[in-house]
């Protein structure tokens, strides 16, 4: 976890409306737990098969992102400035972000077409494609009261091939509170995501 290295006091020096939202210490326990639920899933029944020597369907392994230390938390961070760095009061996630990240894009890419999507914790062995990369933002950027989420998707096809694209989403005129900042993050993870998954689609 990143601590910042400024008190309260200097934030309310910076801005009166985040420094009554913003947290730099322990607190009590939120009301409730933020998640990232998907906008769209796939139906049940659906489902898919892969057999590796017949080949009878792309079957694709969506990894556990890696992330920076200040997502590397079940806190909501928040970007005062270019060196500063607070937490949402209130602002929990019902686990680290990555694994609910990994999971909202192994449910886009199911919603997309008919290939075989692993997104289990365990490393899958029957994958063809592998979906790796980089969760560098899912935040509040205070400047600019935004949620950014930001992702360097890392794609390896079935020939080996190995393609990275950048992507991020952002929501501008959110308050630096709970109830806005959670589901816009929401929102914009859901956006990011089927972008990702249309990417995913459209290489070979």
């Amino acid at each position: 976890m990143i601590k910042p290295a400024f008190t309260l006091s200097a934030l309310v020096g910076a801005s009166l409306a985040l420094s009554a939202c913003v947290s730099v210490g322990g607190s009590e326990p939120p009301d409730s737990l933020l998640s990232l639920t998907p906008t769209a899933m796939a139906p049940a029944g659906s489902g898919a098969s892969h057999n590796r020597a017949g080949n009878e369907t792309s079957a694709i392994a969506v990894l556990t992102p890696e992330v920076p230390a200040k997502i590397d938390v079940q806190r909501v961070p928040v970007n005062v400035s270019d060196t500063e760095i607070a937490y949402l009061q209130e602002a929990v996630w019902v686990e680290k972000p990555a694994r609910l990240f990994r999971r909202l894009l192994g449910e886009t890419l199911r919603t997309r077409g008919s290939m075989l999507v692993l997104d289990g914790e365990d490393s899958p062995t029957v994958a063809t494609r592998y979906l790796r990369g980089s969760l560098i933002e899912m935040g509040y950027d205070a400047p600019t009261s935004s949620v950014v989420v930001s992702f360097n998707a890392v794609l390896t096809s079935d020939d080996g091939t190995v393609t990275s694209r950048r992507f991020e989403a952002r929501e501008e005129g959110v308050l630096a509170e709970v109830s806005a900042v959670g589901p816009a993050l929401n929102r914009a993870s859901n956006t990011l995501a089927g972008e990702v998954a249309d990417w995913v689609i459209s290489k070979p």
